[in-house]
């Protein structure tokens, strides 16, 4: 039974959580950070500040240059990566035992001292801007949750796109980096977890030496709103890929919560419904029909909500059909729920997923640091597996009536050659038209409606 290790939790005096797990199996030590904010704190019209922001934190800090800081990470053997999102900017760095102090090191320095240099921000800036270019010649399906978020949240914080489009990152300058740090950086931001062979009493004190003379962040912390209600009329946005040959759609709806108290039920629906190879949804979409090679759905889960999608991708003559097959499926799933027989399928292929998520300590930091930020409790891991074994068929209808959406109050991207898919969308409700060669993804800024 996987069961949460013996770990202590100290708050400093300015407001740093620091948790730490020794776990002496491999002479390793994890850190994982969490440094609330995240894209919540981008100024509304240029989402992707704190994503550049996180990048530049391995660019150099302290007495060291970018060059500098990659050789001390690299010639020790660690690693040391660090991202935003939509809440937080995240950190993850491993080392062996004996090089912790450098770790700890390093990471002081890239939280408060970065040096945010200017010809190191347009090398990214630039790096990010033809990324989401070659993405879109490539592999557009991967921008189909940012054009779906931006289309089912609009303006709330969720549904800016982290990384930025490539028109808000052209407008972003150092000095809105610098801004953002300078607001949104201090000790009150900052969870920070090792797990792995430390000694606990030195492991704080050293934390404490590197933080606790770091000030609070000037900026009050402002969490995301409360999401919407559902879309009251399905509606679909279709941008043109002239010269694609297959269709990528994406279907979503609001979502639920991380403290979403049914979580085990949730789990086990989604993984029957679109969540494995033998989901309801991927038989009628590749073993049944032969539409797709696969379609999966899953849950995005934030402090304030999140959202639910299905995706697939199909040849542009069966892009119509198979959305129909797609929101056939969800009916039938609200219509007929789940049966004692397939709840159980589920919780054996739960539970052995489950485990092997939770067996390092860069697992367990992770797992830790999550349950911390989202005040989420030990239970959250704990009683997790005798919460699966609780539910049953009334559960999960429970669940489907209150998680998942009708296929009614969907919204719908599809990203395909307008021009061959002509009339396959009109019955899925109003189509809105963006050309993906548009340098950003919210639709109520880069419509064309010479195109509707």
């Amino acid at each position: 039974m996987v069961r949460v290790p013996a770990h202590a939790r100290v708050e400093l005096d300015n407001g740093a959580v620091l948790i730490l797990l020794p776990r002496r199996d491999v002479p390793l030590v994890a850190c994982q950070v969490f440094l609330r904010g995240g894209a919540c704190g981008d100024p509304p019209a240029l989402p992707g500040v704190a994503s550049l922001v996180a990048a530049l934190l391995e660019k150099g800090a302290g007495p060291r240059d970018a060059y500098a800081f990659a050789e001390a990470v690299e010639g020790a053997g660690g690693s040391f990566t660090a991202a935003a999102g939509p809440e937080a900017i995240a950190v993850r760095s491993q080392f062996m035992a004996r090089d912790q102090g450098l770790m700890l090191e390093l990471l002081g320095d890239a939280l408060r001292a970065p040096r945010l240099a200017s010809e190191e921000f347009m090398s990214l800036r630039d790096r990010q801007i033809e990324f989401i270019k070659a993405v879109k010649d490539s592999e557009p399906a991967e921008l189909l949750d940012a054009y779906g978020r931006a289309l089912l949240f609009a303006e709330h914080p969720y549904g800016r796109a982290v990384h930025g489009s490539e028109s808000s990152l052209a407008a972003i300058t150092p000095a809105h980096v610098r801004a953002y740090y300078r607001a949104h950086f201090g000790a009150d931001r900052l969870l920070l977890v090792l797990a792995g062979d430390i000694d606990v009493d030195r492991a704080e004190a050293a934390v404490r030496a590197a933080f606790s003379a770091w000030p609070r962040a000037p900026a009050p912390l402002v969490p995301p709103a409360p999401l919407g209600t559902r879309p009251a009329t399905r509606r679909t946005l279709l941008i043109d890929a002239p010269g694609a040959t297959q269709s990528h759609f994406w279907i979503g709806a609001p979502g639920v919560p991380k403290n979403y108290p049914q979580r085990a039920a949730l789990d086990l629906v989604n993984t029957l419904f679109g969540g494995r190879f033998t989901s309801l949804l991927n038989a009628e979409l590749r073993i049944k029909s032969g539409l797709s090679y696969g379609a999966r759905s899953g849950f995005v889960r934030g402090s304030a909500g999140g959202d639910f999608s299905i995706r697939s991708f199909v040849e542009t003559a069966e892009t119509g059909r198979a959305i129909r097959l797609a929101l056939q499926a969800l009916a039938r799933l609200q219509g007929d729920g789940v049966s004692a027989e397939m709840l159980r399928s589920a919780r054996a292929y739960t539970l052995g997923q489950y485990a092997l998520g939770l067996e390092t300590a860069a697992d367990w930091a992770a797992a830790l640091a999550e349950i911390e930020f989202f005040g989420l409790g030990t239970g959250y891991i704990d009683d997790y597996p005798e919460q699966l074994a609780a539910v049953d068929p009334q559960a999960a209808r429970a669940v489907i009536a209150a998680a998942f959406p009708d296929p009614r109050d969907t919204v719908l991207v599809v990203i395909a050659d307008a021009a061959r898919i002509s009339g396959q969308l009109d019955e899925f409700g109003p189509v809105l038209h963006m050309r993906l060669t548009d340098t950003q993804f919210n639709p109520t800024i880069g419509a064309n409606p010479e195109l509707s």
